[in-house]
């Protein structure tokens, strides 16, 4: 066995979508206007969340944790892109490479977590609506944020730390616009056993675990609103999880289609912007789909604008006044 005096390289390179020049700042613009729109969409659902008083319940406070950790989601790639293409520099370093790594699959991990939670949060709501508030605590809430946060770093930790044992050879350029841990296990020219073990098997327990989670609380959900016998009830129940099982489909739907499809596609480039859906896309598209049909997010951004009218608040005010009664014989106002 010929000695390997290279284990550790000084760089990266990353390959992005293209390497013609003229397309580099079309891919800089393209990018650049989604990533803004990402963090500024879900930094808005957050803020709206917080200073909204209405919105102070689990289903909305999981939706701010996962405008967070959308942010960190891209945040994560996007940004070293950019420099990238800027200074038309295609390196990332040894420890840039593994840091990105582990943060891109702490916030992928989170997002899987987050979206189960959410999905059970919808369960309770729907299958158990007048034990909501007694299951749903906000002890239990904050739990199972912790423990989604314990075991995503736990998860990202292991595959940085089998990464680190590994050995690269010089060929280093990566077909990615950012370091995928699969792409930079195939350039390793060492044993690679113990890193291909760890990723199918937290592919079983930490993917399709809570994937199956997801299904269980959906057939059951489905379940009971098949036997609301009004089509009213009906529709304001699916109204309910219907935003949440939007985002369900697009993350795993894109996700899934781009590892299962890797094999099948010969053209790594053709993988790299595969990947883009789940992670550009997918975080960009969440406070749309959230926002759109939902009344609650809507006002909270209005007010958080300054556009809430004030007829609507100065109606509640009055409301809540204790000297202001209302009453067929006399009117007490403040």
């Amino acid at each position: 066995m010929e000695p390997r005096n290279n284990t550790r390289i000084a760089e990266f390179l990353l390959l992005g979508f293209s390497e013609e020049p003229e397309l580099q700042p079309l891919i800089f613009e393209l990018f650049l206007s989604m990533y803004l729109i990402t963090v500024f969409g879900n930094l808005l659902i957050i803020l709206a969340t917080i200073s909204d008083s209405h919105l102070h319940t689990p289903m909305y406070f999981f939706l701010s944790n996962l405008s967070f950790v959308d942010i960190g989601f891209t945040s994560t790639t996007i940004p070293k892109m950019l420099v990238n293409i800027q200074m038309q520099n295609r390196a990332i370093t040894y420890a840039g490479c593994i840091t990105q790594m582990y943060f891109f699959i702490l916030f992928v991990e989170l997002d899987n977590f987050l979206l189960t939670v959410m999905a059970y949060d919808r369960f309770v709501a729907i299958c158990h609506p007048l034990q909501y508030t007694v299951i749903m605590s906000p002890w239990l809430c904050v739990l199972l944020v912790m423990v989604s946060w314990i075991l995503s770093t736990l998860h990202s930790l292991l595959h940085s730390l089998l990464v680190l044992r590994l050995s690269f050879c010089a060929h280093v350029e990566l077909p990615h616009f950012f370091c995928e841990i699969n792409e930079v296990i195939h350039l390793a020219c060492s044993d690679t056993f113990l890193n291909d073990v760890a990723i199918y098997v937290a592919a079983v327990l930490l993917a399709v675990g809570p994937l199956s989670g997801i299904f269980y609380s959906y057939s059951k959900i489905v379940s009971s609103i098949c036997a609301i016998s009004s089509a009213q009830g009906k529709y304001k129940a699916f109204s309910t999880c219907a935003s949440h099982l939007s985002v369900v489909s697009l993350f795993y739907g894109t996700s899934l289609a781009v590892y299962l499809g890797s094999d099948v596609i010969q053209n790594l480039h053709s993988t790299a912007t595969a990947s883009v859906m789940y992670t550009v896309v997918t975080p960009m598209l969440n406070p749309f789909i959230y926002s759109l049909r939902n009344k609650d997010i809507k006002r909270a951004l209005r007010r958080l604008l300054g556009r809430e009218p004030i007829k609507g608040s100065i109606a509640l005010l009055l409301k809540n006044c204790p000297c202001y009664q209302d009453s067929k014989d006399q009117r007490q106002k403040c």
